[in-house]
């Protein structure tokens, strides 16, 4: 019995060194080595100072800016919070808050049907993207927002859509806060 304790004890020291402490050192220096940007969370800079992840999204409400979709990740793309409403689809809460946001969104571009990703959230919450159809129907807002053509904020909105990865995996999207940085970079808010 007593030598059955002492293997175990020692076995256990050994694993919890190994697999608690030098295995993630490891993986934490292969992937600052290898892949820092990811490794890091995506950040992205502006003059030097950190104003946002690629992988999380933010909230806008400023006419001159391309719209995130919602979020019930705490307060909103709070990261400690991820998650949804958990509201059912007959939930009255959540239904009058989709009907508000249509009726908003109809209000600023009247004669185009709101994609759907404008007014329901992600299944984290923290979505950093949006479809290129939620891009379009923002155009005309974001434009005259800014003083710009039609034709201009859709050009960058064409260069800010990703492909589908490998072709196949996922949807086209447009990243939310590069369009708009790309926005206040080329065209600044007056």
């Amino acid at each position: 019995m007593k030598q059955q304790l002492k293997i175990a004890f020692w076995m256990t020291i050994v694993t919890t060194v190994l697999f608690g402490l030098v295995y993630p050192l490891v993986i934490t220096g292969l992937a600052q080595a290898l892949f820092p940007a990811q490794a890091n969370g995506e950040l992205i800079r502006k003059n030097g100072t950190i104003v946002g992840s690629q992988l999380i999204g933010q909230a806008f409400s400023s006419p001159g800016y391309f719209y995130s979709r919602p979020s019930d990740a705490g307060s909103g793309y709070d990261g400690l919070n991820s998650g949804g409403s958990n509201l059912g689809p007959t939930n009255r809460q959540l239904i009058d808050r989709i009907h508000g946001d249509v009726q908003k969104l109809r209000n600023e571009n009247p004669d185009t049907p709101v994609p759907v990703d404008l007014v329901t959230t992600s299944a984290s919450g923290l979505d950093p993207d949006i479809t290129p159809a939620a891009a379009k129907f923002q155009i005309p807002r974001v434009a005259h927002a800014r003083g710009m053509t039609e034709g201009q904020v859709s050009a960058l909105v064409r260069k800010h859509t990703e492909a589908r990865q490998f072709g196949l995996l996922g949807e086209a999207r447009v990243n939310v806060l590069e369009l708009n940085l790309d926005l206040d970079a080329t065209h600044p808010l007056r």
